[in-house]
């Protein structure tokens, strides 16, 4: 039987060495290989890039992204799916 998703850490947990999708306050969205995170939720993604419009723009590399910044954490080839 498989486990569920109970609490936001089991989440991402589980979605380390997965790519996410990440939505910033002011609307940037960066989407990269979840590589670390704290209890601040600030976060470490590798092979990051900005998305524009559905596409990515901007190429980053390995990225911090501070906790207070965040507004949506998702799996980001969920999102792709669905369009």
């Amino acid at each position: 039987m498989q486990q569920e998703t109970s609490r936001p850490f089991d989440f991402l947990n589980k979605s380390i060495g997965k790519n996410v999708l990440i939505v910033m306050k002011g609307g940037t969205t960066i989407r990269g290989t979840l590589k670390a995170f704290d209890v601040h939720m600030n976060i470490i993604l590798d092979n990051s890039e900005k998305i524009t419009e559905g596409q990515p723009d901007v190429k980053y590399g390995t990225t911090i992204i501070r906790g207070d910044t965040v507004i949506l954490i998702s799996l980001w080839y969920y999102i792709w799916l669905i369009k």
